[in-house]
């Protein structure tokens, strides 16, 4: 057996380690870094940007500790740096690992000649096409920064996330558009690095996907940290130093040195000549079978941010297992429905699971169960209590079906309920595991029992 994979994001690269394991011989091909988006200029970079401004943060409240005499100096290009490096140390840890005797990792910009046959244009411009065949393929080919259709958006000032993570110095003012994970994360950094940080967003709530209790609690807390969020804002043009938006029929505008376009990503469709093999695609990516990955081409699988599924990656990563299984006739218990998400803002959010909205739509009857950071004794002494936690409970059955919080640690705190919803646990259940004091799960133990 033989496999194609197209791209080495999370998707790519991981399948092709655990195919080389698995004996299977493997061509992976990519055109760029390896490492995709995530690795290269997305959740690594920006969570290497998170701790400085963490950092940044504490030294600016080193105060609440009784430290009152402490000088600092902020050097963002040493911030730059230090991203740069590890980036480069991690890319090169994946790069050792695709050193594996069973993996041909080919550098090009990859096309379907046929529907088992792939060309490649190396990434050399001396060197000659290539061309691979093989009995399965897998695209993983990722996704694209999106833009609004409207004027200026070509201009100097406007920068995609991959742009602003090479900024050379910190804009004294940001504005942000877009209020979905992309677009908070960077205006919580730049906020700690100092930048008058403004986020627009269309839509009524920030982080329209998530549950709007948690949406609308940390919409408050990011505000206390002087990040100014205006919901409801059409963007209509933007301009040198100004972003102009309409908000309940009035005409606004906000100053703006630098512009972050955060209105999402789409799947990266037209990097193949999907057409021409006959793949079935949509603008919102490629058309897959939800259980095993597949394409129209039975042959053909799609993983990852390709099939606009759930943009994440470690999304595309378990994808990537359901499909290489599937290749292979194996049986697995990979749930995909039940994918966690989280937002590095400065207090974190995160969530797993169906929200309140949700089981309401579906006619699900259910109970939330809820806590605050500000009763966790661990939270009060990392003087860190601005936070909440939201347990959705099937009423009926007592399945644990969501989980929804901000606050510190959220990205870690919300695996153990994923774990659970997993594994199909019930609220009594859950409320006989015993927890560690002090420690900051216990906002879950407290929602349980509340």
């Amino acid at each position: 057996m033989k496999i194609i994979i197209i791209g080495a994001g999370p998707g790519g690269y991981e399948t092709a380690l655990l195919a080389a394991k698995r004996g299977v011989e493997v061509v992976l091909i990519e055109s760029g870094h390896v490492g995709g988006t995530c690795l290269n200029e997305g959740c690594i970079p920006t969570k290497s940007f998170c701790k400085n401004a963490e950092v940044l943060d504490g030294l600016h409240e080193a105060e609440a500790f009784g430290v009152t005499d402490l000088a600092f100096k902020f050097d963002f290009k040493s911030v730059v740096t230090r991203k740069n490096a590890v980036v480069e140390q991690l890319r090169g840890g994946v790069e050792g690992l695709l050193g594996h005797k069973l993996i041909t990792l080919v550098r090009g910009k990859a096309s379907f000649k046929d529907q088992h046959t792939v060309s490649v244009i190396p990434s050399g411009a001396e060197e000659s096409p290539m061309e691979f065949s093989a009995d399965y393929i897998i695209i993983a080919t990722g996704s694209v920064s999106a833009s609004l259709p409207v004027p200026g958006t070509d201009l100097p000032c406007v920068l995609t996330s991959k742009e602003i993570l090479d900024l050379e110095e910190v804009p004294e003012r940001l504005c942000v558009i877009g209020g979905g994970v992309i677009g908070l994360e960077f205006a919580s950094i730049f906020r700690s690095f100092r930048s008058e940080v403004t986020v627009l967003e269309y839509f009524k709530d920030i982080l329209p996907r998530f549950d709007s209790d948690l949406s609308k609690r940390l919409k408050q807390s990011l505000g206390k940290r002087g990040i100014e969020i205006i919901t409801q804002a059409q963007v209509t043009e933007i301009k040198e130093n100004s972003v102009t938006f309409v908000r309940k029929g009035k005409e606004e505008e906000v100053a703006a040195d630098k512009v972050l376009m955060a209105v999402g990503r789409r799947a990266n469709v037209d990097s193949l000549n999907l057409s021409d093999i006959g793949i079935e695609f949509t603008p919102k990516g490629i058309v897959v079978d939800e259980k095993t990955m597949q394409t129209n081409l039975p042959h053909v699988y799609a993983v990852g941010d390709i099939n606009g599924k759930m943009m994440l990656a470690h999304a595309a990563t378990f994808q990537g297992i359901v499909a290489l299984d599937h290749i292979m006739g194996m049986e697995n218990s990979i749930d995909l429905s039940v994918m966690p998400a989280a937002v590095f803002t400065s207090p974190e959010a995160a969530s797993v699971g169906m929200t309140e909205d949700e089981c309401k739509d579906k006619g699900i009857s259910v109970k939330c169960l809820k806590s605050f950071f500000r009763a966790n004794g661990k939270a009060v002494t990392m003087a860190e209590t601005d936070g909440f936690c939201k347990i959705v409970v099937d009423a009926e059955s007592g399945l644990l079906l969501g989980c929804h919080l901000y606050g510190p640690h959220a990205s870690d705190i919300v695996q153990e309920i994923c774990a659970l919803i997993s594994r199909k646990t019930t609220l009594e259940e859950f409320r006989s595991i015993i927890h560690t004091h002090p420690t900051l799960t216990e906002v879950l133990q407290a929602a349980a029992h509340s």
